[in-house]
Formats: structure tokens, sequence, C-alpha cells
């Protein structure tokens, strides 16, 4: 991922001020190590953001979180980006169509809530080498359902194989019909290009804030871009 922000960066008109990854060591981000720049693009593990965001708030350095898992400290890197004044932008997906397509999703739980012969399901595909399942942007889209009025069990599922960019189904079974919803990644490019999206709104805001904020988009509940359900 951060390989293709860097090489996608200069169609939105972005210069990368420097790269930090597994090689670059333990001091990488310690005080006065860190290159200045108006925003961070963390797509590294939920341990990685736990120590990265204390150090980027500290460093007055705005952040776009793409990483997962690390919904049980929410709160205490919410404080911590209060206290320092910066902006965060946390999401579970950066894809611009998937963001869309939990706003027609959370349609079809409306329109089927009151359908009760009607059964909801979801099932994500992902590459093997992810490691949550079920994924972020599953969870979430099953929380839109809810939120949307969809009261009923909503059976969640997970596939791990190969080199699967991302794929996510909803559908709703009914006594002789099925009706279903897909979102389909061709290539992890979509997720640099919205994670570049939101670099670029993010940039001199203060807050914490989801795609939905920078897409303009506000469902009645945000959990698409809730890091505790990621």
């Amino acid at each position: 991922m951060g390989k293709l922000v860097e090489a996608l960066a200069p169609e939105y008109g972005a210069e990368i001020a420097g790269v930090v990854d597994e090689f670059s060591g333990p001091g990488a981000l310690s005080a006065g190590s860190i290159p200045p720049a108006d925003v961070a693009i963390d797509f590294t593990t939920a341990a990685a953001v736990e120590a990265n965001l204390p150090k980027l708030a500290a460093a007055g350095i705005n952040v776009v979180i793409g990483t997962t898992g690390w919904g049980a400290k929410e709160r205490e890197l919410r404080e911590i980006a209060a206290r320092a004044g910066i902006g965060v932008l946390a999401a579970p997906n950066f894809s611009i169509g998937a963001i869309l397509f939990g706003e027609i999703v959370a349609r079809a739980g409306e329109l089927l809530s009151g359908r009760e012969d009607y059964g909801a399901w979801i099932h994500e595909s992902h590459h093997a080498a992810k490691i949550d399942a079920p994924s972020g942007t599953a969870l979430a889209l099953r929380t839109r359902l809810e939120s949307a009025g969809y009261g009923r069990p909503i059976d969640v599922s997970s596939t791990r194989a190969g080199h699967i960019p991302g794929i996510h189904t909803i559908g709703f079974d009914g006594p002789s019909e099925t009706v279903t919803l897909t979102h389909s990644v061709r290539d992890r490019g979509t997720f640099a290009r919205g994670a570049l999206v939101a670099a670029r709104w993010l940039a001199g805001r203060r807050g914490w804030f989801t795609m939905h904020d920078c897409l303009g988009v506000r469902p009645g509940s945000d959990p698409g871009g809730s890091p505790s359900g990621v």
C-alpha cells in the first residue's frame, strides 16, 4: 500500500516527504527524526498504529489511518489526538465505491427490515495474507444494516485465499428468491487513491473524521469509518 501511495501521489498533487517502513528502525519516528509533513498516511499494523499515532501527534502531524484491528485502543488514541490538536481520518476501507456501497446496503436493509421472511447474510473475501477476519468493512456493513432497522440475525463469513483484493457481498434470501449486492475491488490502487483523497481533505483540519466526512456523505449512523468496527 505504501508503494502504491507513493506511486500515485503526483496524480493528487501530493509530495512524499518521507517513508517509514519495517526497515527504518525503531527511531524512525522519534523526536527530531520525523520529516516535515502536513499529513502522514499509516498502512501498517494495529500495534504500529498504537505506537505511531502518539509520536505523530507530538510532532503536530495529521494522520490518515488505513490500518485495522486497533479498535480497543480507539478511546485512548482519540484523547491523544485531541490533546495534540491534530486531525485524524480513520477508516476500515478507503475505496470510495465501498463507502457509497454501504449507503446502498443501508437502503436495502431499510426496505427489507419489515420482511420477516427474508434473512440477511454478508460474505467477504480477501487475500490469504489479510490477518483480521471478518474484515472491518464487513462488520461496518453489518452495523449499517442494523442501524437501518434490520433487526434480525445477520450471518457474517469470510474467505482468505490467494491474492483477492477484496469482495463484499450482501444477500437477502426469501422463500423463493435471493437478492444480492456486491462490491468488488479490481486492484489495491483504489485504497491508495482513497487515502490520497483523504490526505488532501484532512490537511489543515482538526478533529477525528471518517471517509463519510471526507466524501460529504452523512448516514444516520457512521460505522463505516469507526475504528471500533475494524
